[in-house]
């Protein structure tokens, strides 16, 4: 029998999970958690697992923007692209980021230490415009603070 690429750990959540209504999504949920995104090998392993097809699971993957299918960086960029922070020049850290890394949204660094997300909100309306950084929030960034930012995690 083939190894599991799963941990124990996660294994015997999708046991617990596999046979109960929305267990889909929360499996999906559990799986990012502990490897950053969703690989095709993850994927194949839950439709094992469960029993679900492939395809079902590549649909919801693909259908909810909050799973990821790309391993993300060593540190994750979001920028907020919300109403608020676009107006407020979201766009303009999105722009910046690609100057001075070379990064584009859903791009990954050559050496795999920044990703960039575009996102709806993070809830910091009153900050706009907001990035972050592998969780670490940055509100009211304007384009020179964005060299300094990237050099607390270089």
């Amino acid at each position: 029998m083939a190894q599991s690429i799963f941990s124990d750990e996660l294994n015997a959540y999708i046991s617990e999970w596999k046979d109960k209504p929305g267990n889909l999504i929360m499996i999906l949920h559990r799986v990012q958690e502990e490897f950053g995104y969703v690989s095709r090998e993850a994927a194949e392993g839950v439709s094992k697992e469960t029993g679900v097809p492939l395809a079902t699971i590549w649909g919801v993957l693909t259908f909810y923007h909050f799973f990821k299918l790309n391993k993300p960086g060593k540190y994750n960029i979001q920028v907020c692209l919300g109403t608020a922070c676009y107006l407020k020049g979201g766009d303009m850290i999105v722009e910046e980021l690609g100057k001075e890394i070379g990064l584009e949204v859903g791009g990954l660094t050559e050496d795999g230490k920044f990703s960039l997300e575009a996102v709806r909100c993070v809830g910091c309306c009153g900050l706009a415009p907001v990035m972050t950084i592998s969780g670490e929030v940055f509100g009211k960034v304007s384009k020179n603070q964005i060299s300094g930012i990237l050099d607390k995690f270089a």
